[in-house]
Formats: C-alpha cells, structure tokens, sequence
C-alpha cells in the first residue's frame, strides 16, 4: 500500500487551512519570472491574444457570450434560462419559465452592437421574444397578430437556442458521436478527453447507469485507440455516497469501480484521467488512487491519471504526491492541472461551517500564482506525465517559457471554449493539446454548462477580461506574482475568515467533519461518554430544585440582585457563556448524541446554535435595551428603558435541548429577568450542563433555577402567580394550555407568552426545478434528525408532470440512507426520542400502509422509526404534524401556484414552506402569498441560522418574535418611559445660550 512521504503527508495538512500569505510565500519564488523570462513571455503572450481575438471575431459563439456577459441582467437572463428550460415537459410552465426569464431584459440595447450578423438576429429574436411574454403591453400590432401562435413560436425558437448552445458546448449526444465531431477539420491535431456528463449520482440505480456509461465509453474509444483520445471519471458519479463520512462503504466500493474501468482502458490502450471535485474529498480520492494505481495487473500502463485544482492550497504537495505514486508505482502519472471548479461552493461550505480558514485562495491572481508553481513543479517531476489546462494566454506562454525545447507534455482546453489559443501551436509548432469533451444528452448537460459559464464569465477569469474592450493589454497581462505581492497575500477583502462572517459578532466556530481525522477523533470522544440516566436529576449541577415553588422562591430572590445588574455586565456574562460551551463542546455534543439520539454533526450543529444564540443576544441587548433617548419638545428629557419583568418560565423542547433551552434562557436573563428553565423530561442532563455553565460564566445561582421533571412540574410553575413571563417550544396543544392557564387567575397580571409551535410545513415544486436538487434538499428536511425538527418537510407538493419521476428519484436516495447508532460517524438517521413518538409514528404508516410509496429497512433493536413517503390525494386530507420521518405527498396542477399556497394556507399553521422554481415571478408570489414566518426558496428548509434567519411561526405555529431575531429581546422586557421637564428649575438655559448660526 503507497505512502507518501512524511514531508508531503505533513505539508498536506498543514496547508489544508493555512493562512493565505503564509501559503503564497513558499509559491512566489517559483511561480516568479525573471526579467529576461518577463519579457519574452509577454511577447510571446500578445502573439496569444491576437490568435484569440481573431477566433472571437470570426466565431459568433464567442461573440453571443461576449455580447451577454454574466455581469449583465441579460446574461443572468439567458443562463438561468438555459439551465432550466430543457428538462421543463410542461408547455405551461415553459412559458412561464420564458416570460420569466426574457421578459424585463433590456434585450434592445444589445441589438446591432455585435460584429456577427448572427448574433444580432439572435438579439432581434430575443426583442421580438420579449414583446411576446411581456405583461407590460409592448409589441403593438405583432403581439395581437400572434396572440393565438405566439407562445409555441417564441417556445419553439427558445427550446432550438438552448439545444444550439448544447452541441456548442457538448462534443456530442454519445460517445459514438463525440468521436465522429473530433474527426472533422476543425479538431484536426486535436485529441480529446472525453467527460461522460452527470455530476453526481444520488442513487446506486444512477451510479450504475454512469458505470455503464464509462464501460460504453471506454469500449468504443478504444476501437480507435491510435486516435489518441482518453476518458475523464468522476468518482462522484460512480458511488451516490462519496462522503468522507460513509468512507468504509464507499471508498472500498469505488476502488473496485476504478480498477474495473482502469484494467478496461488499460487493455484497451487508451488513458483514463480521475477528475477532481471538492477539497473535502481529496484525501478519499488520494486512498482510491493510489490503491487503484497500485494493482500488479496495471502494470506497465503510463495511461492512469488524476487532476489537481490549483486554487486548493494543497495544490502544491499534491503535485508531490501524484510523483511519488509515480516513483513508488513505477509508472508516470498524468497529471491534469486546472484552475478549480467549485470555487463559490467552497468559499460558502467553509463560511455555513464555521471552520478556521479557506481551504482555497481567495484571490483570482493567487490561484494563477499557485497554477505556476505547480506548473514548474510538475516540468521538473520525473514521474508526472503534465497536462496544463489553461485559456489564459500568460499561462500558456510561461509554460512554454519553461519547457523550452520540450514536448514531453500537453496543454488542455474545454471544448466550445478557448478557441484560438492553441490552433497555432498544435498544427505549426508541434505542442500537443487534448480538448475536454463533454458527451451526453441536452438535459444532463445543465448543471456542466452552468459550471463551465460561470467559470468564465467571472469577472476574474481571462476569458472574460479578454472580452472587456476596457483592459489594455498591458493590465490583460500582468503578472500575477506582482499583483500577489502587492497585496501581501492577504486575503480578497470582501471575502471574511468565517469567524469574522457576521462583523462585530464572533460566529460559533465548527469543526471539519469532512476531515477524517477530526470526524474520528470526535467519534471517539462520543463513543467513551456513557450514556445519561434520563430519569434522574443530573447530579451535581447546583441551582437545581425539585418543586416549582421552591425554583420560583429562590428565582424571586435572584431577580432582585440581577436585574440591578448593569446591562453590559449581563451581556459580558452571555459572551463567557458562549465561550464556555465551545470549550465544553466535546462533552456537549457527546451528551446530544447519547441522550437525545442526535448524529454527530446534528450536535455539533446543536452546540454552534446556542453559542449563536449567547452572543447575539449579547450584541443585541447593548443596541436595543439600552436606554433610548426619544424627541420631544425643547426643555424636555423622554428617555424609554428596559427592565427586567421579573421571574420567566422557559420550557425548552426536547428536540433542541441545548439551543433552544439556552435561546430562551440567554434572552430573558439579559433581558434584566431571573429564569425558571424546565427542560424536557427525556433531556435534563444537557440542560444540566447547560445551567452548569452559566453559573460558571456569572450568572448567580439564584437567578438562574433548573427545574427537571415533567408535565407535572410545568403545569406548576406555569400556576405560580409570580412568574411574569413565559417562553415555551412544544406542541401547539401545550401552548394552547399554557395559554389558558395564565389566565385562569382573574388577579394575576397579564403575562407575556412566546411560544414556537410545530407545523404542516410543506414545499412546493414545479417543473423547472432542479430534480437532484429538489431530492437532496427533500432527504435533508424530512429525515435529517430523524425528521423531529420544527422545521422539518411534512408535506411535499409536485407539479403533476414530474412527480413520478421525482419520487422514483427521491426513493432511490432514500435506499442510500443508513439508519443506526447516532454516535456513528456513517449513521444518517438515528432513532426518534421515546416510545410514545416510536408508537405513534409506526401507527401513523400502519395506518397508511396502502399508500406507501416509499420505505426503508431500519435496525429492529431501537427505536428507529423507517424514513417513509405517503400518497394522499389532496392537501386537505394531512390535518395534523406527524413529527418523525415521515412526508406525505400530493401533486398540483400546472399553473395552479397562488391556488396551491392559499391551500396550505387554509390548514392554519405557518412555520415553514419550500419552493423549488426556476421562475423568479413564482417565488415572489409565494412570497406574497404565503403565511408563514419561514420561506426557503431553492434550499433545504432546515438549519435556520441566528441573526441571519429568525425562526418563528404565526397562525398555530407561534405566537412570535422570531428566536434570533432583531425583535425578539424586548418582548422578555418591561418597557418603561420618564419625561422630564427640564426647564422647571426656572427656563430652559439650553435654548436661550444657543448661538446664532448662518449669518
């Protein structure tokens, strides 16, 4: 088995997450030219870009994305456009999706502005094309001429545009046709890797058709073996659960998928190239790699490869490890360099994870700077057969700057781009160059295009600055070392560290789960924590008490000394609260997992939730609960205070007992209030630790009681006439009884009751969405958590035309969940909390076993309730929440969207609801429409975040504030206001000593 060098393997983690000038400085020396070299490189660089100027000119592809760049509303325009029209099968919803999409572009503006008269009858096509779709009345006489033709005119015309743009950016439908395309005058010296498209399987039946797809590939290339062409793999599109954290299933798994297509290409004499994807999977393809590159029967066999991304930070010691394989296989690897290809995707994962840096360059130029030295890294490798893929001409010409002579390598384009650059170079001088070559059908080609448009027409990418009659060429080709040392290295400004993502207020921090390392050393501390009695007092917590009478006594008593406590002490106190559970966070999370059956990441999410919670209402207690001067008329003081109300109950849910029993808590005691906290009955040693460390953090005793217990003990201290204010997150039946006990006294004051309910939260999805999307996002909300999150999907709602194919889909991902011990690092989903949900759930699919759509097989020892879908026929029939991994779905008809949200609106809940749509006119009716504290539009709808989306319901879902929210802290809060006259000591001084100002 190969090992890399202690050197390598240490580099690789050290730079995983190092900060960006330390990592530039090791790359500057060798990315840098010397002046002789400079000069000869930007001489050479300007032949570059008169050959692609050329090709712009005399290409209308070129000169159609030149003239609708992405930095226009009509670019926008045109590539949300071909992203989601072609897999659109109803003819409503595609002109819903056109007029959407082309009518509020300024497409007039662009006409005659192109050098192709191709492009302006394109643009012309698209003016007429508006003043089809547009409400806004324009188009006269043609638009009533074509009134009955017009919409499957304008359909027709928009449905040849997107297939045009297919084949320009797709070698072919089959690989049988890929090949004949590459045969043609314009390819001639060309050879091609070709892409099977598909980014990702999400269902073993998926994985299995792009297998297959491979072995066809990989057939028929061989039939032309002499023709030099290769084959390109995604290992995502070979296993439907590449995590790191399902590493022993799937990493076996796609090491025997490789060989099978490595030994294959191998007989058959032809490379195969494995793609790179995401940083967090890099060391799970270093393992199939290596392995695959490893085996006796590959011996001999120069034809294996990988790609390396130069904007990881990794990217240089990679280069190491692909030529140590090399030696230590005794083959060359071939090396693919590129750019990066999930840059944004990364930069946001990072952010959403709260981990310690970026684990790419932030800076377009810095990733050029690292592509260099990776570049002189790998001319110089022994083992490394290079293969520079690159559309910047600077690039180009430094590389042949350091080969010299040498032809030992190739350079690389993506097919439909970059046309110009390599024509010369390839039939007159002799360099090879291999076009990446994407083949499948126009509905598989969305998600590649989207990722390939974007890419370019960055504002960053030389494609695009090429096309900027703006830039000289001077600044088209400065160096990018200079431009790295100009800056120091430091990171790109409007890109933050994700500590620093929310400004003055520190984000929780997290931990990379997708570091196996880290992933097993969090594992381990779980798996020794034994697990909680969940019938007993957690023992040794002070402030606890055992009668609500006795808690509210002694909470009476803190209030007095707390809420003279001076605001920015309480604050201050929540701030070492939030450091204290991150220092704890190890026992915390092992707690979450063994007491209230979380998995792993779901407590660690679980414990950055309440850290959130601790400093935003730190932050926000200093804006608005400070005391606030207010305008009146001269001679007049009017300043409005805060105060504490006196002793809040708060009664956290069992589902969130660490984050929302600390939201509550953090908010009422900042608020100036002593708090009674009632845990759930199945969670009170989480809430123990909690309280625990509060008291660490300077909360007194006293005003902060923990009272354990049940039904009971709620209903008690809810009776007791004292407590001024209650926060509760349950059932809507509880607050319902909450409610009416806190009026039953006649002679108790009027109290204050937040309450956050359950709901029937529903999505809602139309054709034009996206169906792996859609399914990852359904998976995630309903069975995330085994389904028992407030938030989670309950009701899923299809348009008509694609429901079959979406549930067909959404049973296939639902067959790759595993379900098990939620301490495991691979389990998905874990059991639900007690008997009572176990029996009422199983009841529930007993119940409906006849309309079952889909279900899997779950451990018999536990209380594992299987992930199950439901037919019904119609919204109406889902009346209550069934809260466990249970969905239950129905369709809608085409066109039918106001009618569709009024229907779920009528059920009277309003927490949460979905959309999936591609029509921006379709959100915002939702919006518009939709009763609900919640909407999530092309996402999953859990995993609300503090300060960014307040959580809370209306209707029977909540009473509000949203937890989290800019309006939450003074409801906890007793608002009170003194007016002071300040002239009664004998006339307002102020007034008459005012200086006399303007003349």
């Amino acid at each position: 088995m190969f090992s890399a060098s202690p050197a390598v393997l240490s580099s690789l983690r050290a730079l995983h997450r190092a900060p960006e000038p330390d990592v530039l400085d090791t790359l500057l020396p060798t990315a840098a030219l010397d002046t002789s070299s400079r000069e000869r490189v930007v001489a050479h660089s300007m032949g570059l870009l008169g050959d692609l100027r050329t090709a712009q000119r005399e290409g209308w592809v070129n000169q159609f994305l030149q003239q609708y760049r992405l930095n226009s509303s009509e670019g926008v325009a045109l590539l949300s456009l071909a992203e989601a029209f072609l897999r659109v099968p109803d003819p409503e919803t595609a002109d819903r999706l056109i007029a959407d999409k082309l009518g509020d572009a300024d497409w007039r503006a662009h006409t005659g502005k192109s050098h192709s008269s191709l492009v302006n009858s394109a643009t012309w096509g698209l003016v007429i094309g508006r003043a089809l779709v547009s409400d806004a009345g324009q188009g006269g006489a043609l638009k009533r001429l074509v009134s009955r033709a017009g919409e499957p005119f304008v359909r027709q015309a928009v449905g040849a545009a997107m297939k045009m743009m297919g084949e320009i950016f797709v070698m072919g439908r089959t690989i049988d046709e890929a090949l004949k395309r590459m045969r043609t005058k314009d390819n001639r010296g060309f050879t091609a890797s070709f892409d099977m498209l598909g980014e990702a399987a999400r269902t073993y039946p998926d994985a299995e058709r792009y297998f297959r797809s491979y072995q066809d590939a990989i057939a028929e290339v061989g039939r032309a073996a002499k023709e030099g062409h290769s084959i390109s793999v995604k290992l995502s599109a070979l296993h439907p659960r590449y995590e790191v954290g399902q590493w022993d299933k799937c990493v076996p798994a796609l090491i025997e998928k490789l060989e099978a297509l490595a030994v294959q290409a191998a007989d058959a004499g032809i490379g195969l190239t494995v793609d790179a994807e995401e940083s967090e999977r890099l060391e799970m393809s270093f393992a199939i790699i290596s392995a695959v590159a490893g085996l006796p029967k590959l011996k001999g066999w120069d034809g294996f490869g990988m790609a390396i991304q130069a904007y990881s930070k990794r990217a240089r010691p990679a280069v190491a490890w692909a030529n140590e394989l090399g030696a230590a296989t005794n083959r060359r690897i071939a090396v693919r360099l590129v750019k990066g290809a999930y840059w944004d995707s990364e930069v946001k994962r990072t952010q959403e994870a709260g981990l310690s840096d970026y684990p790419l360059f932030t800076r377009k130029a810095a990733t050029d700077v690292s592509y260099m030295a990776c570049s002189r890294d790998m001319l110089d490798a022994t083992n490394i057969y290079p293969a520079f893929a690159s559309h910047n001409a600077l690039t180009v010409a430094s590389i042949m700057e350091w080969a010299g002579n040498a032809r030992d390598f190739e350079f690389q384009r993506l097919h439909g781009m970059g046309e110009g650059l390599y024509e010369t170079l390839v039939r007159e001088r002799g360099y090879k160059t291999r076009i990446y070559a994407p083949v499948g059908g126009h509905r598989d080609l969305l998600a590649y295009l989207v990722r390939r448009l974007l890419e370019n027409g960055a504002n960053s990418s030389f494609v695009h600055q090429l096309a900027d009659e703006g830039l000289s060429d001077a600044e088209l080709l400065a160096d990018p070392v200079d431009k790295i040392r100009a800056v120091g290295g430091t990171r790109h400004p409007s890109i933050p560290l994700p500590i620093d993502l929310f400004g003055v207020r520190r984000n929780s921090a997290g931990l990379d789960l997708q570091d196996r390392t880290v992933l097993a050393e969090v594992a381990a501390v779980v798996a020794k924590t034994p697990a909680p009695r969940t019938d007993a007092v957690p023992a040794g917590r002070g402030g606890t008490e055992t009668s609500a009478k006795a808690a509210v006594d002694r909470a009476v008593r803190g209030f007095a000394a707390w809420s003279r406590t001076p605001l920015e002490q309480r604050a201050a106190t929540l701030e070492r609260l939030a450091d204290l559970l991150e220092k704890h966070r190890g026992d915390l999370m092992a707690v979450a997992v063994q007491e209230a059956g979380k998995t792993i990441g779901d407590a660690l999410g679980e414990v950055r939730e309440a850290v959130d919670f601790c400093r935003y209402y730190a932050l926000q207690a200093r804006g608005v609960l400070a005391p606030q001067e207010l305008p009146g008329p001269t001679g007049e003081r009017n300043v409005l205070r805060h105060e504490g109300r006196g002793v809040w109950a708060c009664i956290a849910p069992w589902n969130f007992p660490l984050a929302i029993f600390l939201g509550q808590v953090a908010a009422a005691l900042v608020a100036g209030n002593a708090v009674v906290a009632k845990p759930a009955p199945q969670t009170p040693a989480i809430a123990g630790w909690a309280v625990a460390l509060a008291h660490e953090a300077g909360v007194p005793a006293d005003a902060l009681v923990l009272l354990p217990g049940g039904p009971e003990e709620g209903a008690a201290l809810i009776a007791d006439v004292r407590v001024a204010g209650v926060a509760f997150t349950g059932s809507t039946g509880t607050a319902r009884r909450i409610a009416r006990g806190l009026l039953e006294d006649d002679a108790r004051p009027l109290v204050p009751l937040i309450a956050e309910t359950g709901g029937i939260n529903a999505m809602i999805v139309d054709s034009t969405a996206l169906p792996e999307q859609v399914v990852a996002d359904v998976v995630a909300s309903a069975f995330r958590s085994a389904g028992q999150r407030c938030s989670a999907l309950r009701l899923l709602l299809l348009q008509e035309e694609i429901a079959d194919r979406t549930l067909e889909m959404l049973a296939g991902a639902m067959d790759t969940l595993v379900i098990g011990d939620p301490a495991d690092p691979a389990t998905d989903v874990g059991p639900v909390i007690d008997q009572a949900s176990y029996d009422r759930l199983m009841a529930r699919r007993a119940a409906m076993a006849a309309r079952t759509v889909h279900t899997v097989p779950v451990p018999t020892d536990g209380l594992y309730v299987p992930p199950t879908v439901i037919r019904i026929d119609a919204i109406e029939q889902l009346t209550e929440e069934w809260f466990g991994p249970v969905i239950h779905v129905a369709t809608w008809k085409a066109g039918a969207l106001a009618e569709t949200v009024e229907r779920v609106n009528a059920g009277r809940f309003g927490l949460t609801m979905g959309l999936h749509s591609r029509i921006a006119r379709g959100a915002e009716t939702v919006e518009a429409l939709a009763k609900v504290g919640n909407l999530y539009v092309n996402r999953s709808m859990i995993g609300a975040i503090v300060g960014s989306q307040p959580f809370g319901g209306e209707g029977l879902s909540g009473t509000g504030p949203k937890a989290g929210g800019p309006h939450y802290l003074p409801r906890f809060a007793a608002e009170r206001v003194t007016s002071t006259d300040t002239t009664s000591a004998g006339g307002n001084a102020t007034l008459l000593s005012l200086e006399e100002v303007g003349i």
